[in-house]
């Protein structure tokens, strides 16, 4: 899917990108990626999809937003990419948290799917 990706039709939250460093570069053992490694493959990210970024007063609309909704905790990070998402337009959000996702409301709830 990813290796079929343009910046046309794919995009991803600029949050996505420091949590697959956070997450590559702590793998464990053999598997683990040096920050240089994956600054290699986040380059192919940032030539494949647009990065969607919140401005600050589209951040507080999401605090806000999760507050009212009773959202705690790191579920947090997923309405923020929600939020890059909807505002990207996207018509299909993939992740492998579709229940966290879900809670978000009709609006996100159908557009996510499993990839």
């Amino acid at each position: 899917m990813f290796l079929r990706a343009d910046k046309e039709q794919a995009c991803c939250g600029a949050h996505s990108l420091v949590e697959f460093y956070a997450t590559t570069t702590r793998f464990p053992g053999r598997h683990r990626l040096s920050g240089e490694q994956v600054l290699l493959l986040l380059g192919n990210i940032q030539e494949r999809l647009t990065i969607v970024t919140l401005d600050p007063q589209e951040y507080y609309g999401v605090l806000k937003r999760t507050a009212e909704a009773g959202i705690v905790g790191g579920a947090i990070y997923d309405f923020v990419l929600a939020s890059c998402a909807l505002k990207a337009g996207a018509e299909i959000m993939y992740t492998w948290n579709v229940r966290h996702f879900r809670r978000f409301g009709a609006e996100v709830a159908k557009r996510v799917r499993t990839p």
